[in-house]
C-alpha cells in the first residue's frame, strides 16, 4: 500500500468505526493494540505467564502463513499455486499459501493446558456456543497440542510490542491482540469488576485463538476464562465465499445506502444463523424487508392509525363484553364478538416478550425475529378477519366492536415497536412514536400486554395517538 504498517492500521480503524457509526451500533469503549493502556497491560500478562514458569526459549520450525499470523501443521494444508503458477503449499481453510520457517522463540507450554481445558468445558458446557463449535474444540483437545510459539524474531517483524527484557523479539501478534479484552476493562488494576463475567462474540475462523489458546493463556496467568465465547458463522454470496479476487465482495456502506440502517440490520439478524454459513444476494433482502418490514408491519400500523378508521386519532378502549377473557382459548365460542383464532392471537403475543428475552438472550435472534413475525402475520389475519372498516360507527354495539379491534391491534403493535426497539431502532421509534408511548414506557418493564383482557387498567387507552410519523418502511425497489 506504499505506508507505514501505523499508517494502513489507522486507515484500517477508521474505516470500522465509520462502518460502526453507519450502521448505528453504539460502543462503550474502541481499543487499539497501539494505544499506551493496552501495551502496559500486555507487558504486565507476559510477565505474569513468565513468573507462572510457562514460557521457555526453543527452536520452532513449520509452515507459516504470513496472513494468518500462524504456524499450520500438515493436517491443515492443502497443495496450491503460487500467483506465478507454481506449486505451493497452501491453508487449507484460508487458500493463503505458507512457507517453511525456522526461528528462535519462546514458547508457551500449552500441552500441559489439556487437562484444564477438557475440565473446564465439561463444567461449563455452554461455555462455547452453538454446540457445534462447542464439540469442534472438545476434538481438538483430544488431538495433539503442540506448545505455541508466542513471540516472532524482532528483526522480522518491528512493530508489535518487544519481549520485556528481550529487544530481540516480538510478543507475537495473537497474544498481544487477545489481552484487549483485558485493556479494555482496566487489567492489571480494574478488571475485577468485569472480568471473568464477560462473552466474547468471534468469528468461527478464529475460534481456535480463542477457544483453545486464550482460555490456556489466561489459567497461565491466574485468570479464570471467559464465561461464554459466542461464535458466528460466515456471509457467503450466491453460494461462494467472500473473496476480493473473485470481487463479490458486499460493501456494508453501499447497503446501508440502499436498504436504510434499519433494513440492513433487519435482514442481518432475521437471515444470519450462528451455527452455519448463510447466504448473502440483493433479491433475498429486498423480498424480505419489503413483505416483513414495509407490508406486514408498515401496512398494519397505516391501517390501524388511518383517519377513515380512528377519526378521534385516540388509542381506543377495550369493551370486555366483545372480548371476554376466557380460561382455555380452545373452549372459546359463542360468548363476545371474538373467535378462537382470536383467542390464539393474544396468548401468542402475551408469550412473546419472554421468548424474544430468551432467544435475544442465548444468541438466537433469528428466532426471535421468527417468532415477532409470526404474530405480525396473525395480527394482520385478525385485522383483517374482522374488517374494522365495515363496521357501522353509528351502531354503538358495533361502535365499541371496531374500537375493540383497533385497540387490540395497537397493543400488539405496541409489543412489536418495544421489541424491535435492539434490532430497527429508528423504525421502532417512529412506530412508538405514532402510538404516543413516551420514551420512559419503553423498556421491557411497560410490555403488560392487553391490561384490559385481564381487567386491569391500561395506561394507554383513551390517550391521544402522537402525530402521524409517515410510512413505517418505504418498500425497496428491484
Amino acid at each position: 500500500a506504499g505506508t507505514s504498517p501505523a499508517e494502513l492500521c489507522e486507515r484500517g480503524s477508521g474505516l470500522f468505526r465509520q462502518a460502526l457509526t453507519q450502521a448505528g451500533v453504539a460502543y462503550t469503549d474502541f481499543t487499539r493494540t497501539s494505544e499506551p493502556r493496552h501495551q502496559r497491560a500486555v507487558r504486565h500478562f507476559w510477565g505474569a505467564l513468565r513468573d507462572g514458569g510457562v514460557l521457555y526459549k526453543g527452536s520452532y520450525e513449520g509452515w507459516y502463513c504470513t496472513p494468518e499470523e500462524s504456524f499450520l501443521p500438515e493436517s491443515q494444508l492443502a497443495e496450491g499455486t503460487d500467483a506465478q503458477g507454481r506449486p505451493c503449499k497452501v491453508s487449507l481453510e484460508t487458500g493463503h499459501e505458507v512457507h517453511w520457517t525456522k526461528e528462535e522463540n519462546y514458547m508457551f507450554r500449552l500441552s500441559a493446558f489439556r487437562d484444564p481445558l477438557q475440565n473446564w468445558l465439561r463444567d461449563n458446557p455452554r461455555a462455547i456456543f452453538p454446540d457445534p463449535f462447542y464439540q469442534r474444540v472438545l476434538r481438538w483437545l483430544d488431538e495433539d497440542l503442540p506448545d505455541l510459539s508466542v513471540s516472532r524474531e524482532r528483526n522480522r517483524l518491528q512493530w508489535g510490542i518487544p519481549v520485556p527484557s528481550d529487544p530481540t523479539q516480538t510478543i507475537y501478534v495473537w497474544v498481544d491482540a487477545l489481552v484487549n479484552y483485558l485493556s479494555v476493562v482496566g487489567y492489571p488494576e480494574g478488571h475485577g469488576a468485569w472480568w471473568p463475567a464477560v462473552h466474547h462474540v468471534v468469528g468461527k475462523d478464529i475460534l481456535k485463538f480463542h477457544a483453545l489458546y486464550w482460555p490456556a493463556l489466561l489459567l497461565a496467568a491466574g485468570l479464570e476464562p471467559p464465561e461464554r465465547i459466542l461464535v458466528h458463522s460466515h456471509w457467503t454470496v450466491r453460494g461462494q465465499k467472500m473473496s476480493k479476487s473473485l470481487g463479490n465482495v458486499v460493501e456494508p456502506s453501499v447497503c446501508v445506502g440502499q436498504y436504510g440502517v434499519d433494513g440492513f440490520r433487519y435482514f442481518l439478524l432475521r437471515q444470519g444463523v450462528p451455527e452455519r454459513d448463510c447466504d448473502y444476494y440483493d433479491e433475498k433482502v429486498v423480498k424480505l424487508v419489503n413483505s416483513e418490514l414495509a407490508d406486514a408491519l408498515g401496512g398494519l400500523l397505516n391501517r390501524s392509525t388511518a383517519p377513515s378508521i380512528n377519526p378521534s386519532n385516540t388509542y381506543p378502549r377495550f369493551s370486555e363484553p366483545c372480548f371476554p377473557k376466557v380460561l382455555d382459548s380452545r373452549e372459546a365460542r359463542g360468548t363476545g364478538r371474538a373467535c378462537a383464532e382470536d383467542y390464539k392471537l393474544v396468548a401468542a403475543v402475551a408469550s412473546l416478550p419472554a421468548q424474544v428475552d430468551s432467544y435475544f438472550e442465548g444468541f438466537q435472534i433469528y428466532k426471535a425475529l421468527e417468532c415477532i413475525a409470526q404474530c405480525v402475520r396473525q395480527t394482520n389475519g385478525f385485522f383483517q378477519r374482522h374488517r374494522p372498516w365495515k363496521l357501522d360507527r353509528r351502531d354503538a354495539a358495533e361502535q365499541l366492536w371496531l374500537d375493540t379491534i383497533l385497540h387490540v391491534t395497537l397493543e400488539c403493535l405496541r409489543v412489536y415497536g418495544t421489541l424491535l426497539q435492539p434490532v430497527v431502532p429508528h423504525m421502532a421509534d417512529k412506530l412508538l412514536s405514532r402510538l404516543a408511548v413516551r420514551p420512559g414506557e419503553r423498556g421491557l418493564s411497560f410490555l403488560t400486554f392487553l391490561a384490559r383482557y385481564d381487567g386491569k387498567p391500561c395506561p394507554f387507552e383513551g390517550r391521544q395517538l402522537g402525530p402521524d410519523t409517515g410510512v413505517l418502511f418505504h418498500r425497496l425497489g428491484k
